[in-house]
């Protein structure tokens, strides 16, 4: 996750942060039970449904006369649909904490992710690594990471293991202004979550967390730094 590990709401709304309306790719947990589910779906349907003759026959009433087909009522309701109230959370809570490096430090929302990303590993890492860890789109990490640069924030460093590849660590200049962002966004959390008592927020870490697990998702540093990815 992208941020200090006392920063539990903060962790998860830099990656679901923002979340991607279109369809998961099958690669993903979600997108696997997504698939299936369609799949199962589709089985159900065509099991279900007659063949032509037949169904051609239940159109007709006494009369003969074809049968109009009933239109659909049905409505999704977005205020009891999960995905999307999680969905509005995380980019009202990103548009919160995003007051405190935009305003004061001149940081869009992508390139406070690269610092993020950098500044919570021990390590040096690529760009496509932070494109996949925070669920952003590899372009707008590049334009992130070319800014950043020029503002010597962050600097490129020749891969070890394999020389045609460089990756990226932030600057003694990014690590400042990282560290003096943490105690600020810490405080935002702790004005967001001000609504809820201590045993809500230890319910909510919980909740959080069950479904994280259900998807597969890393939970801990420990975990992020063992599979290379979160």
């Amino acid at each position: 996750m992208l941020w200090p590990k006392a920063c539990e709401l903060a962790k998860l709304v830099a990656s679901a942060t923002i979340l991607n309306p279109l369809a998961p790719p099958a690669s993903t947990k979600i997108g696997e039970i997504l698939a299936n589910a369609s799949s199962s779906d589709s089985s159900a349907r065509s099991r279900s449904e007659p063949d032509g003759a037949s169904r051609k026959a239940k159109d007709k009433d006494k009369d003969g006369a074809v049968a109009k087909p009933a239109k659909g009522n049905a409505r999704l309701d977005l205020f009891k649909f999960v995905p999307f109230r999680l969905n509005r959370l995380a980019a009202e809570v990103s548009s919160a904490l995003s007051a405190e490096y935009q305003v004061r430090y001149g940081l869009d929302i992508p390139e406070w992710r690269v610092l993020a990303t950098l500044g919570f590993r021990d390590h040096a890492c690529s760009a496509q690594y932070i494109a996949h860890c925070t669920r952003t789109h590899k372009s707008t990490i590049s334009r992130a990471v070319t800014t950043l640069m020029k503002r010597q924030m962050i600097e490129r460093v020749e891969n070890a293991d394999d020389r045609r590849e460089f990756r990226l660590r932030m600057t003694t200049k990014g690590k400042a202004l990282y560290e003096e962002l943490i105690p600020n966004l810490l405080r935002r959390e702790q004005e967001i979550l001000s609504c809820l008592s201590a045993q809500e927020r230890k319910n909510l870490a919980a909740l959080f967390g069950k479904i994280e697990a259900s998807l597969d998702l890393v939970q801990t540093s420990a975990e992020a730094d063992a599979k290379e990815a979160y």
